[in-house]
């Protein structure tokens, strides 16, 4: 098979940013919609896209599409699927997925009816009543909205956001792809000075030196596909060798700090981790006494939300600290993301642009004063 119908789940606020760096790979038919983005490629684009995207969650495979308001149309409409162009006789092909505001609501349900069906198509074509599965990985995911029904296969195995720096975090990690887009929106590239003074794990000082030395996030880790043995294996190599052709080395000016040691520490472990750790320099602060010797620079950071009221009367005083520190900033450019929605009434200031984004499911501000 020459091309594959593609989909790049994302979080929500970040299809733009997917969609963007889709069309900058050279893939064709990108279509973003809402927490999920469409395109085509070839076998050789599923190992480009899973290595380079700093920003979609997964690269799945399209099956197919069709509306299924039973559970006898979602069994004829799973058994119509090729499943045998691609997962062979002795396959594993376990089944999730999700169902919002359909008819059929029971998942598990949903996961025996789509395995069910899988199977049967698969014996008629093997001529076999029986799957040992004892090969290969073919996650089988099904997303079910309004009564429409999408089948998937998925090509990565772990989700993209674990680059494989973070093998723990501190109690509220922000998600690498979500750090990633902040980095990208505030438009960083390697130039100038970059701070993060509420590091927690270290994460949005790793994704901007990433990001400063165009390193593939997905180059020191592995991809489900790759066991596949219908794809040349070859192409993984080469999508790494073209990872490595594009790195840029330099001096860069990025600094991260946090008013906990231990978060400190956690920092610096993850940069070690991620092979950035001589890029950062992480430091003990507070972030209320911030100070700059430097005209310009760029802050991107994710200051504590506060969850319970005490906690929430806690973060309204240190964002009106915080405010105040940076009012001697002038120069610098200020992304903040926050999910407290008196932020700006607090922070002393409007932001000069506002952009929705989430936090996993937590529904997030980037505030940006430029």
């Amino acid at each position: 098979m020459d091309k594959f119908n593609l989909c790049i789940p994302c979080l929500f606020g970040l299809e733009g940013l997917v969609g963007n760096e889709l069309r900058r790979m050279g893939v064709e038919n990108v279509a973003p919609e809402n927490g999920r983005v469409f395109f085509t490629g070839s076998a050789a684009d599923i190992a480009r896209v899973n290595m380079f995207s700093k920003f979609g969650e997964r690269v799945l495979m399209v099956l197919g599409s069709f509306d299924a308001k039973t559970f006898d149309e979602l069994f004829q409409g799973v058994t119509r699927l090729p499943w045998e162009d691609f997962i062979p006789a002795d396959g594993r092909f376990p089944v999730k997925g999700f169902s919002i505001n359909s008819t059929l609501f029971s998942v598990p349900d949903c996961q025996k009816i789509v395995k069910k069906a899988v199977v049967e198509r698969l014996k008629k074509k093997y001529r076999v009543e029986w799957f040992k599965e004892t090969g290969e990985l073919y996650q089988i995911q099904f997303a079910l909205n309004r009564d429409r029904a999408t089948l998937y296969i998925d090509t990565s195995g772990e989700g993209l956001h674990k680059r494989g720096y973070r093998a723990k975090g501190n109690v509220a990690p922000i998600r690498e792809t979500l750090a990633a887009a902040m980095v990208d929106i505030a438009r960083y590239r390697g130039k100038g000075e970059f701070l993060d003074p509420f590091c927690g794990s270290g994460t949005i000082a790793i994704e901007a030196a990433l990001a400063a030395k165009n390193r593939a996030p997905g180059i020191n880790r592995h991809f489900q596909a790759e066991t596949w043995r219908w794809l040349d294996n070859s192409i993984w190599e080469k999508a790494r060798q073209e990872a490595r052709d594009k790195e840029f080395s330099g001096e860069y000016l990025i600094f991260a700090s946090d008013i906990d040691e231990k978060c400190v520490a956690l920092s610096t472990e993850n940069a070690r981790k991620a092979g950035v750790g001589s890029m950062i320099r992480f430091s003990q602060g507070d972030a209320r006494k911030l100070a700059r010797s430097t005209d310009r620079g760029v802050i991107v950071t994710n200051p504590p939300y506060g969850e319970r009221l005490l906690e929430k009367k806690q973060a309204e005083e240190l964002y009106a600290d915080f405010g105040k520190a940076l009012e001697a900033l002038e120069g610098w450019y200020v992304y903040i993301l926050s999910s407290h929605t008196e932020f700006e009434r607090s922070f002393g200031r409007n932001a000069d642009k506002k952009r929705k984004l989430y936090n996993g499911m937590i529904k997030c501000d980037l505030f940006m004063y430029n």
